[in-house]
């Protein structure tokens, strides 16, 4: 990378530490950091003066350390976005639209806007809300985070759990839009060789793949006949699925699948083949990480990357925990993932019938 690129990640959760980390280690990256939430730039500021360490995990379970530290972290929207090539937007999808009309006034022509992930309609959020702004802009959404990861202390300790192998994304770019640079290499040169990045034709695809697909089905079968008694430890979440979980997930990826297929058969041409059932997807994604590769339930409870993520829970009494439904995993990925899915599914004359549940 011979020109000097200025990348802003926006967010303040596991994820953008982890990009904004990264990102800081380039010595031809300028990163920057934007977090609107109440005093959290500040906080972060202040802890950055110490430098953001990250761990990594590596596949064997060994660890090595990486220390770097973001040029800017600001609340202030004008001071981040200024003279910003690539816009990484690492928020949950219902804080998408805060950060997009706080930073539409000042994005530059040729700017690259990526969801990381950008979960259903992110493009059609950009062009929404950006306005004329989206047609001399890129847009690239992502199926997910690059890493399994998980924030230790805000600010100054972030961990990589795990890496995929592989990610997609799709990129919408506008028709006055005249960025000349490898526009995925950036994002490929910050994660660094893995996952390797893969450009799909179409954002539907990328739509009917997206993480909302997982996480609901493993609620809805871990919580929907819970007795409503406290738990005295925090369950996995990821490792600790089980058959009827397993197959609640699978039947939802089944009518992905179904839905592809009739969107292909409706537009003849089009490439839906990035479109897979979740198993497969676990083994081009995890396979280095994955001990047994039986079926869907096994490669979730043997998938190295996700060691020690839990269930959302809530302590009510020391001790004693009950899931926290406000937490994203429904609060988000159900209005902001299943339910746009969902439509989806009707317009191609689908029955609906995990996702209704």
């Amino acid at each position: 990378m011979a020109e000097k690129v200025v990348v802003l990640t926006v967010g303040g959760g596991s994820g953008a530490h982890c990009l904004a980390g990264l990102a800081a280690t380039k010595p031809d990256i300028e990163s920057r950091v934007l977090n609107l939430y109440c005093n959290k730039a500040e906080q972060w500021a202040a802890m950055s003066n110490l430098g953001l360490l990250i761990t990594v995990r590596n596949d064997d379970g060994s660890k090595h350390l990486i220390q770097s530290k973001p040029l800017m972290v600001t609340k202030n929207p004008q001071n981040a976005v200024t003279g910003v090539d690539y816009i990484f937007i690492v928020v949950p999808a219902f804080a998408h639209a805060q950060y997009l009309e706080a930073i539409a006034p000042y994005i530059d022509d040729n700017t690259v806007i990526v969801g990381l992930p950008g979960q259903s309609g992110f493009e059609f959020e950009c062009i929404n809300l950006l306005g004329d702004k989206a047609k001399r802009c890129t847009v690239i959404t992502f199926e997910s985070l690059p890493w399994a990861c998980r924030l230790n202390e805000f600010g100054k300790r972030v961990e990589i759990l795990g890496i995929k192998d592989t990610l997609k994304a799709s990129l919408l770019k506008g028709e006055q839009c005249f960025e000349t640079r490898p526009i995925l290499e950036l994002s490929q040169y910050i994660f660094g060789d893995r996952p390797k990045l893969k450009c799909v034709q179409n954002y539907i695809a990328i739509t009917l793949m997206a993480d909302s697909t997982v996480h609901p089905p493993i609620m809805y079968g871990k919580w929907s006949q819970w007795d409503g008694e406290p738990l005295s430890e925090k369950p996995l979440f990821y490792k600790g699925i089980d058959e009827r979980q397993a197959e609640l997930l699978s039947g939802v990826s089944n009518e992905c699948l179904a839905t592809a297929r009739t969107i292909k058969k409706r537009v003849p041409g089009l490439d839906m083949s990035d479109v897979i059932h979740v198993f497969d997807w676990y083994l081009k994604h995890y396979s280095s990480h994955i001990t047994d590769k039986s079926n869907l339930m096994t490669v979730m409870r043997t998938n190295k990357a996700y060691d020690g993520l839990f269930h959302p829970m809530k302590e009510e009494n020391p001790g004693k925990y009950v899931p926290d439904f406000t937490y994203r995993y429904l609060r988000e990925d159900v209005p902001m993932g299943i339910v746009p899915i969902k439509g989806i599914f009707r317009r191609g004359d689908h029955v609906v019938s995990e996702q209704t549940k």
